[in-house]
């Protein structure tokens, strides 16, 4: 019997390696940090997309501009109210458009604290990003948010600091922009 097992132990193929752990992004504003964990498993492209803003430093600078909420002031013509935050980078550091990632294909949802890429039509997506504050499956793929049910791309989500990204929703907004904007100090890779 001894033998057997130290048989099945020799022949036995190596265990896989623990996958590695997703990259982090500390967003740094005068309320506070927030740290994302980027799913560039789930949803490359648009992982990939938002790492080369922040590797770059085209968020430095960028700020969080907008808030939506479901008060009946802040979404009037919309039927389908959410709530969420949404940032940009710098002036002028828009980078070319990427493909939509559609939660359909990736498996991520807007739940509370998803990060996900604002857009127009599908595959506009550049550098403005939001965050959720609370679940938005409106926003999912099928979805009635958008006109186009295609959804948004999630690809992360809050790790740290919702209680930052609670106190952006709340700031005081004209309309949906925020009055000042939330300036984006510094993103930076977290050490892995």
């Amino acid at each position: 019997m001894i033998a057997l097992l130290l048989a099945l132990a020799v022949t036995a193929p190596p265990s896989a390696a623990p996958p590695a752990p997703l990259p982090r992004v500390n967003l740094r504003t005068p309320l506070g940090v927030v740290v994302v964990e980027v799913d560039v498993a789930r949803a490359p492209v648009t992982g990939r997309n938002f790492l080369r803003y922040v590797e770059a430093g085209r968020y430095r600078g960028g700020a969080f501009h907008r808030t939506v909420t479901t008060s009946p002031d802040n979404q009037p013509s919309n039927p389908v109210k959410i709530d969420v935050v949404q940032a940009g980078p710098a002036p002028g550091q828009e980078l070319p458009s990427i493909p939509l990632e559609r939660t359909r294909d990736t498996g991520l949802l807007h739940v509370d604290g998803a990060i996900s890429m604002a857009r127009d039509g599908p595959d506009t997506a550049t550098g403005d990003f939001f965050l959720c504050v609370g679940p938005q499956p409106s926003l999912d793929f099928g979805g009635r948010r958008n006109p186009d049910g295609q959804g948004f791309a999630v690809f992360g989500r809050v790790v740290s600091g919702m209680d930052v990204v609670r106190r952006i929703h709340a700031a005081p907004v004209q309309g949906q922009s925020l009055r000042p904007p939330v300036a984006i100090l510094d993103a930076s890779r977290s050490p892995p």
